[in-house]
């Protein structure tokens, strides 16, 4: 997807892949392809020092790192500024803040965006026992990482004597995925619907783009994604906007972000889950309802580009078309 877009922009592009990916698709359609490692991402597409190398021998301008493995990382991001290569992805700061959903957390309280009882840091299994036995007979929690995104290190636990062997999951698993197998515990939102709203920012201003209806999934994988969300009160959907535009306002925003909340269906009202700041898969969907090239403006944002020259204000983007 990014390399057809970039292709479409007028840019050439390198594409990195381990053993397993030496036949994939992003291989054949780059100008140029460097093998960076075996097939596990801890030998390949975890490794940041290597990843660099190859744009320094290829002679990269900028480093898009999709949607996984380093796309939230502060450190890479950092060692791509230090390197005088652009980070196509939110400056490291804002990564430090939104790759970390404890330190997102910490943001939305402080700007007064609604959460869910939680811990909001790096949470010991004990402290995630604790937790669980003070929200009270019957209460059921959602394990989380604290790093990365995807449904990747999440679990819900409905009895405390299932925790111990789902929070050893959740933290192998986010180990795996994202490097880091940090864990937080929040109250679980038994009948939830989850919306997620599409920012775009240059820095300065940011937007929405509408907002997407994910809540049928399996497994934490989402299965289907719906724009605009349906059967939506129109204030409740004012209301996240806001709460989205205010959170990634107040960090600079620059580039992709989706801002996730889960709307409590017994209690009528939202909380903040989390910030993905990054390309989503589902972006797609989102440009199927706007017209909008998503990725594209991402590439363009990452250049210096202002909304405002990308005709992209919030005054300018266009109504979703439902469906």
């Amino acid at each position: 997807r990014i390399i057809q877009t970039a292709h479409r922009m007028g840019i050439n592009c390198v594409a990195v892949y381990s053993d397993a990916d030496k036949n994939a698709r992003h291989v054949r359609l780059a100008e140029e392809a460097v093998h960076i490692g075996a097939a596990p991402s801890s030998q390949s597409y975890l490794l940041a020092d290597t990843i660099l190398e190859a744009a320094r021998q290829t002679g990269a301008q900028a480093i898009h790192p999709g949607y996984g493995f380093l796309s939230e990382n502060a450190a890479f991001a950092k060692a791509c500024e230090q390197a005088g290569i652009t980070f196509i992805g939110p400056a490291p700061e804002v990564l430090d803040t939104f790759g970390d959903k404890a330190s997102a957390r910490r943001l939305a309280q402080q700007q007064g965006v609604p959460l869910t009882q939680g811990t909001n840091e790096p949470t010991t299994l004990e402290q995630a026992r604790d937790f669980m036995q003070s929200l009270g007979e019957g209460a059921a929690v959602m394990l989380k990482a604290l790093a990365g995104g995807g449904g990747r290190g999440m679990r819900a636990v409905h009895d405390l004597a299932e925790l111990d062997d789902a929070f050893a999951r959740c933290s192998s698993e986010a180990t795996a995925a994202f490097g880091r197998g940090d864990l937080y515990v929040e109250r679980l939102i038994r009948r939830a619907r989850h919306i997620e709203v599409q920012i775009i920012g240059d820095g300065t201003e940011v937007a929405h783009v509408w907002e997407r209806d994910c809540t049928l999934q399996r497994r934490n994988q989402k299965l289907l994604e719906v724009a605009p969300a349906p059967s939506l009160d129109p204030a409740v959907r004012e209301q996240l906007h806001a709460a989205a535009c205010t959170l990634t306002r107040a960090v600079g925003y620059r580039g992709l972000c989706t801002v996730e909340f889960l709307l409590d269906e017994e209690r009528g009202d939202f909380v903040f889950m989390e910030a993905n700041p990054r390309i989503q898969v589902e972006h797609t969907v989102t440009e199927a309802v706007t017209g909008l090239d998503l990725a594209a403006t991402q590439i363009q944002l990452a250049a210096g580009k202002t909304l405002a020259e990308l005709g992209l204000t919030q005054a300018d983007i266009p109504a979703a078309r439902g469906f």
